[in-house]
């Protein structure tokens, strides 16, 4: 990798302190705008929010969110979008829905898990084959991401509502949807947030400590000069959309065992929101910027807040206002941060 290159991803982290350092990320200051939530939300209802239940209830309701806003991360690093993965979600939970009804006669209930592993299957690869679409039309035809994420979420939505002419999947997996949907591990771990924490690690391990990753931040800070410097651009590319389409498929599969049903019309802002998430965590749209761990933290904020409205009695509508303020925010801040590196 080139100097530039190199100088660009490290920031100059070298020359900071670790105070210095912590101040200056983003992640630090979104995770305590997240603390200073849930204070105020206990302050508020000690007897309701800060309860056992309530926490188990949001890691559950941000689970598949947060493995759609993993992939998020590694394009919007690259300086890409993807507005297709909600819609990516709904077609492969729509696939594996089908998959299992046709391989159980129509009813999948009773099926088990000979079955569901096949489902599984067929939801990943449906995820996979829109990813390779997006990052083939995005890396290899050059048409911006923008346009063609704009493209496949139509046309990804449309195919999901042709496969079971326009109506959910309802017949899941009873096995499913009792074990992974509802099911917990460890003293009441639900598993369906053990498998979203895992895939979250897995993702978190690749960008910060892989080639993988680097070369991820390289592509999203400079293209041009990650090229020069040796690095497959397309090629990397391509395989950052194929990550992207796979964590859908695999949220699409979460999602059928949770609802026990495909729930098309729950999901269609999942794309904004894995965006919005991804974001407020901290990964700069301009590229080149971005952790999963502020990513995390970008999935919770939202969800803090809808839990704490609710149990506060706040209208619905003033949590849209309240998130878009903190994305708008969010964006402000990483373009102070930018001027001021650039100005150095």
């Amino acid at each position: 990798m080139s100097t530039a290159v190199q100088t660009e991803v490290s920031g100059g982290i070298g020359k900071r302190s670790l105070g210095q350092r912590l101040i200056g990320a983003n992640t630090f200051w979104i995770a305590l705008v997240l603390l200073a939530l849930i204070a105020v939300f206990t302050v508020l209802a000690p007897n309701e929010f800060a309860t056992v239940f309530t926490f188990q209830t949001l890691l559950i309701e941000t689970s598949v969110l947060l493995v759609l806003s993993v992939g998020m991360t590694f394009v919007i690093i690259t300086s890409g979008i993807d507005l297709s993965v909600g819609s990516v979600l709904i077609f492969s939970g729509m696939v594996c829905g089908k998959t299992m009804e046709a391989l159980s006669g129509g009813n999948a209930s009773a099926a088990g898990w000979g079955v569901i592993t096949v489902g599984l299957i067929a939801a990943v690869l449906a995820g996979t084959a829109w990813g390779l679409i997006n990052g083939f039309l995005i890396a290899v035809a050059k048409i911006p991401p923008l346009i063609v994420t704009l493209g496949s979420m139509g046309a990804a939505l449309g195919a999901a509502y042709l496969l079971n002419g326009g109506s959910d999947v309802r017949s899941v997996p009873t096995t499913l949807n009792r074990t992974l949907g509802y099911g917990t591990s460890f003293g009441g771990i639900p598993n369906l947030v053990l498998v979203a924490a895992v895939i979250t690690l897995i993702g978190a391990w690749l960008l910060h400590t892989t080639r993988f990753g680097r070369y991820t931040y390289a592509v999203g800070s400079n293209a041009e000069a990650a090229r020069r410097s040796g690095i497959a651009v397309t090629a990397h590319l391509l395989k950052v959309y194929l990550l992207t389409g796979f964590l859908a498929g695999v949220a699409g599969f979460l999602s059928l065992a949770y609802y026990a049903s495909t729930t098309i019309t729950a999901h269609t802002n999942d794309n904004l929101n894995a965006i919005a998430a991804t974001v407020m965590g901290g990964t700069s749209l301009f590229g080149g910027v971005g952790s999963v761990l502020g990513t995390v933290i970008g999935v919770f904020i939202p969800a803090v807040l809808k839990k704490g409205f609710n149990i506060t009695h706040v209208q619905d509508f003033w949590q849209m206002i309240a998130v878009g303020a903190e994305l708008v925010a969010a964006v402000w801040f990483d373009q102070r941060r930018r001027r001021a590196r650039n100005s150095r």
